[in-house]
């Protein structure tokens, strides 16, 4: 690494702090461009804490960035030059004392901080961003997250610009103040990390609810928003008070103070942040109505929602030691709110559609330049690892300790996580430690998911035995190397197991020695082989394996064209129902991408596939979104990650190619399908009319798939006269790929009726972006200079070059590199403004060796042209120049 380069820091680096801050008292006087805080640090030194000893009095070293240093003083007294020193990462204190208060005075402009991290402005509102390292941007502290203390705020404004003021905790005092200002004072109880510290000044509007605890407790409940946007909170407060009931009923974590605030802002790097008691959200993820919002925005928000109000006990009340530890409250988190939102919903559904987004950005993480483990173990720009990984990788190894320990088993290890650590920042060792303890159940080989980088690779054989009615299932594991670790172990893997017969019904599984025998169990593959033996199998079974995707494995199993039509249509868990037509899909596809490379017709679907789409089809015993996305085809980026080397063009053309040979094979009963999904009744946010539209839409998808007039008018009807964004963005995702004149049409009769309402233009720019027609790039390009985008808006940002650059590998793949030097021209000029937002542009260029090399030399150009241009953040930089390795 060069040496101007950003340094590593290392998780076997870690120290404790050297000195504790017990309490923090914060004073902000507001004004958009030179705020002034004042902060009172009551600071102890940790080593004579009991059971410590006095080792000296070390140099204190506080965060600092981007901050001007008014004035400082140590108990009362200003401090002398030669006693601290400054520079533009930190304020470096000599202590004399082991407890003292230190009281420092900065000064921050708010309105041209356009990274936004620490306080910033969005539409006129102040608002903070302190996750990760925000909190340095404000005043000059020791931001990490096991410095844990007790905050009391100030806050003072001007009361007609700002008459909200609002932070984390309790509202303890308010009053007016000379000039037309106010103020209020806050106090949380909760010791908590700086990351968890938040402020919101604005003119806001506030919706109100309450909420009982089950102790009887009222809790005030509050969402503020933009005036104007308050019938379009229904929704997010429903969600909200569902999950704070599941919490009680399902965890026993009832809520801990009398006020719950979510804020939300237009300007924001992330989805939400659970700051205490003060959750401040992107607008797009808690605002809904039927005429902005679809489906899918009604799910993300009842999740989003219920995510950062279950932080409230799974990252605040407990919080991770140290940054590489973030699995630790977010992969638990996303496991609560999957949990949560499966209950609220179709449970096989979430399942499926969870599995897809692991697939979709976790596997080709692991799969990488950047592939990480779920536990880092160094890391340049903490920021950079808010991934996949962390997240849904995490959640999935919780889901695994809960299915190795059972429900009833990890329910007591939860109970005794909390009763040990409660108030304290801990890691994963502790979580599993707690899990462990609470069962009995041995977990140090499982915390290799924890270590290890890679998708693990589960090979499946078969032997049955007609002499003795024995089967045979031989399990292998492979853990493929990754940057900077080969030579892996095997893992502990959990893989959920059924036997079914002809008629598909599960088979008694019995083993040498057991008297009566399940009719699924969890086989735990420890060894890079092993093999399991049943007993008493008349027939020869189908394997249903990995069952509700048990482990998040890549899995290979033959299964006989017989097994796969049990499988597929009678298989009781629907997850491998769904999993058996996807492999069953992707093959057929795969073979003709061979096909076409060779110079060969494609063939068209054969007979038994069709067959399997019009028994789903009209299998009604189902739910409309389980047929839904049981009739969806593999993407083009799964597919794409099947392929040694990537075809782009062949891909996309057999995908259409068969889309259009099964939209002509079932046709009339696709038609029959779109016509009774319809409905007269009004638009209902509920998971059972979401799938109706869900099956609706699929439906319309494949009968548009030829472009044929009368097909394409029913698209056009659609968007037309529905009365909900569900349908309206469905019909209009189908015209956004034709080039019917009716496309220009509906696309700017689109964008003019809803041109002030920046959630619902996003939708609009993303479908520009997604569209597959030639001239898409310069069009994306066109319209970074339209009205409605702006580079400094992160949602934008995602909305325009993000969608176009990870959503439509057709045209940013194009074999001129023209895609690739736009988005690397994009990340450069972006990372002036918000270095947080560009490092997440990189990921679909460090992809290069999955692809031909005239690509691959492309790619890599367009990366090392971003580190030619110099003086890059080290977020962007990190991701660039490991992408390059």
């Amino acid at each position: 690494m060069d040496a101007a380069a950003p340094q590593a820091i290392h998780l076997e680096a870690y120290r404790a702090p050297d000195y504790r801050i017990a309490k923090v008292a914060l004073e902000f006087d507001l004004e958009p461009e030179a705020t002034r805080v004042r902060s009172w640090l009551n600071v102890e030194y940790a080593a004579l804490a009991p059971g410590g000893g006095d080792v000296g009095w070390p140099m204190l070293r506080l965060d600092g960035d981007d901050l001007k240093l008014i004035s400082i003083a140590l108990d009362g007294v200003p401090l002398a030059p030669e006693r601290y020193s400054l520079d533009d990462k930190a304020l470096t204190i000599e202590v004399t004392d082991p407890n003292f208060e230190l009281e420092i005075e900065t000064e921050i402009n708010p309105k041209a901080n356009t990274r936004l991290e620490g306080l910033y402005i969005s539409s006129g509102t102040f608002c903070t961003q302190c996750e990760a390292e925000g909190f340095r941007r404000i005043t000059f502290f020791p931001d990490r997250p096991d410095v844990m203390s007790v905050f009391e705020v100030t806050l003072k404004a001007d009361k007609a610009l700002y008459p909200v003021l609002l932070s984390n905790g309790n509202l303890v005092e308010s009053g007016d103040l000379p000039d037309g200002r106010h103020w209020t004072r806050w106090e949380d109880p909760f010791p908590k990390p700086a990351y968890l510290f938040a402020v919101v000044a604005g003119d806001l509007a506030c919706v109100e609810d309450s909420f009982t605890t089950a102790s009887g407790r009222e809790v005030s409940l509050r969402i503020f928003v933009e005036h104007g946007n308050e019938s379009r909170c229904s929704y997010g407060m429903d969600s909200l008070k569902r999950a704070m009931r599941w919490d009680e009923e399902r965890f026993g974590l009832e809520y801990d103070l009398d006020l719950f605030n979510i804020v939300a802002v237009s300007d924001f790097n992330m989805g939400a942040m659970e700051n205490k008691s003060l959750n401040v959200f992107n607008s797009k993820c808690v605002l809904a109505d039927p005429d902005t919002a679809t489906d899918a925005d009604y799910a993300s928000i009842e999740g989003i929602v219920a995510h950062e109000y279950f932080h409230n006990w799974t990252g605040n009340r407990v919080t991770c030691r140290d940054w590489f530890q973030l699995s630790l409250k977010e992969g638990l988190t996303v496991f609560r709110d999957q949990e949560f939102s499966a209950d609220m919903r179709s449970a096989p559904v979430k399942r499926i559609q969870d599995v897809r987004i692991l697939r979709a950005r976790q596997f080709p993480e692991d799969g990488g330049p950047t592939a990480h483990p779920v536990r880092p173990a160094s890391y340049i720009e903490i920021n950079n690892f808010y991934t996949a990984t962390v997240y849904d990788k995490g959640a999935e190894v919780i889901r695994m300790m809960q299915g190795l320990l059972g429900r009833e088993g990890f329910r007591k290890g939860m109970d005794l996580y909390f009763e040990r650590h409660d108030g304290q920042a801990v890691t994963c060792d502790d979580f599993a430690a707690a899990m462990s303890d609470a069962t009995g159940v041995d977990l140090s080989q499982f915390k290799l998911w924890y270590s290890q980088a890679g998708t693990p690779k589960v090979s499946v054989e078969s032997n049955y035995n007609a002499a003795d009615s024995s089967f045979e299932l031989t399990l292998s594991q492979e853990v493929p190397e990754t940057p900077g670790q080969s030579g892996k172990k095997p893992m502990h893997i959990p893989l959920e197991l059924a036997l079914l017969d002809s008629a598909g019904q599960p088979l008694p599984l019995q083993v040498a020695g057991e008297r009566g025998a399940p009719e699924s169990r969890v086989l735990e593959l420890r060894e890079g082989s092993q093999t399991f033996r049943f007993e008493n199998l008349k027939t020869a079974p189908a394997v249903s394996i990995n069952r509700s995707f048990s482990a998040p494995v890549n899995l290979s199993i033959e299964h006989s064209p017989e097994a796969r039509a049990v499988l597929m249509a009678h298989d009781s868990d629907s997850f491998n129902r769904w999993e058996t037509g996807q492999q069953y899909a992707t093959r057929l596809l795969l073979d003709a991408v061979a096909q076409r490379q060779k110079g060969l017709e494609v063939p068209p679907a054969p007979d038994g596939f069709i067959a399997a789409l019009k028994t789903t089809l009209k299998d009604e015993t189902q739910d409309a979104a389980f047929r839904a996305l049981a009739l969806t085809l593999p993407t083009e980026a799964f597919l794409a990650d099947q392929m040694a080397v990537v075809d782009v063009e062949g891909i996309h053309t057999v995908r259409e190619a068969m889309r259009r040979n099964i939209a002509k094979e079932l046709g009339e009963d696709l038609l029959a399908t779109y016509r009774s999904m319809q409905t007269n009744t009004p638009f209902e946010p509920t998971a059972e009319a979401a799938g109706r539209r869900a099956l609706k839409n699929v439906a319309l998808a494949y009968l548009t798939a030829s472009h044929e007039p009368k097909m394409l008018e029913l698209a056009v009807a659609q968007s037309r006269n529905t009365d909900n964004m569900t349908d309206r963005m469905a019909a209009l995702s189908l015209l956004t790929d034709t080039d019917a004149p009716a496309r220009e049409v509906c696309l700017e009769a689109f964008y003019q009726r809803y041109k002030d309402d920046a959630l619902v233009v996003d939708k609009w720019l993303s479908l520009e972006a997604m569209s597959v027609l030639p001239g898409t790039l310069k069009r994306v390009e066109d319209l970074l200079q339209h009205e409605a985008f702006s580079l400094t808006n992160p949602n934008k940002v995602r909305a325009l070059i993000g969608v176009f650059a990870a959503g439509n590998p057709l045209c940013f793949h194009q074999a001129d590199g023209s895609g690739y030097r736009f988005l690397a021209e994009r990340i450069v000029e972006l990372d002036r403004i918000n270095p947080q937002a560009a490092a997440r542009l990189v990921a679909p260029l460090g992809r290069w060796s999955r692809y031909d090399a005239g690509r691959q030399n492309l790619m890599r150009a367009a990366l090392e042209s971003i580190l030619a241009a110099g003086e890059l953040s080290p977020d962007v930089y990190e991701l660039t120049s490991k992408s390059l390795t």
